[in-house]
């Protein structure tokens, strides 16, 4: 069962996916909620994933080739079943048109299939880039935390942070906005390895840097201007400003979102994001995001026997789209992604055959839980050790 910080990260997974929905369901043309989202899913994924193959280089019995075989194995029975089938289903459909350019999604290059031909075509599809560029983050990052010295781990991301944050600075200078700045992988590793500079930093302590106590209500402030900031007409240089307090500002707000659902929410907020509903949808948050598109077309095709309106964007759309999706997501979660889930647990990170010694990380634990001492720390490093031998399903096995 998962433990309380399991839980809230899986209602911050039903937090960004309803971003999702509202601005693909709801929301007016030019909302960015569901990019928000997005940004909030990369940062999840940044930090579990790291979280996973730090714990596995720290567990005794560590060996590199076991521990890729284990990742890129559990990367594949996760993500590629749902995914294909989506694929396999659009095609067969010819689905909006998207049959002939399926190999670009297949391969995972959606995001440069939007960004070369610089417009949403095929829409039914078009959910796909920020999956891309997941995959393209899991192809190079378990061989930095794997290989790269422990000591460095901070610096690369820090590093990788400048650069994605560099890209999008250097905009105004091309003066030609595009899908481009969006969708090219430099433009989110900044949320993916600020996810994971989270995960590195967590091994050392559970406090937050001065800095960042003092800047986040600003930031969040700044981007929430941003984020309804929303002149007609707009020049480019407003737009480019208005990009930048919408994506960047909100990134150190979301890195302490994810980092105190990690540690455990003490308050209401908390109490709503493990409460079982939210809990469960997070699980399958995945199939979720992966399949409201292909609701989104079949009930809009299917409008004359839906008695409220789904052809355009509304509450009507919402709720009917919305409602459709979860039952879609719920079934394939039960009878197809869970049972594959499932078989993970025979590709654990560490090689069976001997007992752990006990790890240098220092474990994560709630807040109040130092002062119950060598009890607390006892329990933790059993739970975690036991995940470990048996390859437990944690929350970032379920995105």
């Amino acid at each position: 069962m998962a433990n309380i910080r399991d839980r809230q990260l899986d209602g911050l997974r039903t937090v960004a996916v309803s971003m999702v929905l509202y601005a693909h369901f709801f929301a007016a043309d030019r909302s960015i909620w569901g990019h928000l989202g997005v940004r909030l899913f990369f940062v999840l994924s940044g930090f579990l994933i790291t979280r996973l193959l730090l714990q596995a280089r720290a567990d005794a019995r560590y060996q590199p080739v076991t521990a890729f075989k284990a990742f890129y194995i559990r990367r594949v029975l996760r993500i590629f079943p749902p995914y294909f089938a989506m694929l396999a289903f659009v095609y067969f459909l010819d689905l909006e048109g998207a049959r002939g350019n399926v190999k670009w999604h297949a391969l995972y290059l959606s995001n440069y299939w939007y960004a070369l031909r610089g417009e949403w075509t095929p829409w039914v599809l078009c959910h796909t880039w920020s999956l891309s560029i997941e995959e393209q983050f899991y192809i190079a990052w378990p061989l930095v935390i794997l290989l790269a010295p422990r000591r460095l781990t901070e610096r690369i991301c820090i590093a990788v942070i400048a650069c994605s944050l560099a890209y999008r600075l250097c905009w105004p200078l091309t003066w030609t906005p595009s899908l481009m700045r969006d969708l090219l992988p430099s433009a989110s590793m900044d949320a993916l390895a600020g996810g994971a500079l989270l995960a590195a930093y967590r091994e050392r302590t559970q406090g937050w840097p001065q800095w960042m106590r003092q800047s986040w209500m600003p930031l969040a402030a700044a981007a929430a201007v941003a984020l309804w900031l929303r002149p007609d007409p707009i020049t480019p240089t407003l737009d480019w400003v208005i990009w930048i307090g919408s994506e960047v500002f909100p990134l150190v707000p979301l890195v302490m979102l994810v980092g105190c659902g990690a540690s455990g929410f003490r308050s209401l907020f908390g109490r709503l994001l493990e409460s079982p509903p939210i809990a469960a949808t997070g699980r399958i948050s995945y199939g979720i995001y992966l399949f409201h598109p292909i609701v989104l077309s079949l009930i809009v095709k299917a409008q004359t026997w839906i008695p409220v309106n789904v052809s355009e964007q509304g509450l009507g759309r919402l709720i009917v789209g919305s409602v459709a999706t979860l039952m879609l997501a719920s079934i394939s979660w039960l009878v197809f992604e869970k049972p594959l889930n499932n078989l993970k647990r025979y590709f654990p990170y560490a090689a069976r055959g001997h007992q752990p010694a006990v790890p240098s990380i220092a474990i994560a634990s709630e807040p109040g839980e130092h002062g119950h001492g060598s009890k607390a720390y006892n329990t933790a490093l059993s739970h975690r050790n036991e995940g470990i031998r048996g390859g437990a399903v944690q929350t970032s096995d379920l995105q």
